[in-house]
């Protein structure tokens, strides 16, 4: 399996995304835990900063996963090895 990491990633939800548990899902789905530093949620639009800590390959289909749900992925600095 790949080496554990952290990335920090900017979220972006569309109105239609901003009430589905998708960090929830990160954590069941992709074994990844994420870190929220910040976040603005209205019932229109959402954004959350988050790190997401776990093996590199996981983090990747996580990231995949994301986006192919219609959720925005900023990727911001590089990745921190933990």
């Amino acid at each position: 399996m790949s080496a554990e990491v952290r990335v920090r990633v900017k979220l972006t939800f569309p109105e239609a995304l901003v009430r589905r548990p998708v960090l929830a899902h990160l954590v069941r789905e992709f074994d990844i835990d994420p870190d929220i530093r910040r976040a603005d949620i209205t019932d229109s639009v959402g954004w959350i900063v988050c790190e997401l800590d776990g093996h590199a390959d996981r983090i990747d289909a996580a990231v995949a996963w994301l986006r192919s749900e219609g959720i925005g992925v900023d990727l911001l600095g590089d990745v921190l090895e933990s």
